[in-house]
C-alpha cells in the first residue's frame, strides 16, 4: 500500500526475459496481475535460505 501511495505500480507475476518486459512496459502493454502468486517452488537443498519472500512457510 505505501508503494501505492507513492505512486509506484507494481507488475508482479510477469516472467520471461527482464528485456522484453521492459519493452512491453515503455510500449504500454506490460500486462499488470492483479493477484500475482509465488509459484517458484523447487528443492530446497542444503544451505539454501528462502528468506521472507511471502509466498509461505518453508
Amino acid at each position: 500500500m505505501a508503494m501505492q501511495e507513492a505512486g509506484i505500480t507494481l507488475y508482479g507475476g510477469n516472467s520471461g526475459s527482464a528485456d522484453d518486459a521492459v519493452a512491453a512496459y515503455l510500449a504500454q502493454t506490460l500486462v499488470q496481475n492483479e493477484n500475482p502468486t509465488c509459484d517458484h517452488h523447487h528443492g530446497h537443498g542444503e544451505d539454501h535460505a528462502c528468506g521472507n519472500h511471502g509466498c509461505g512457510n518453508h
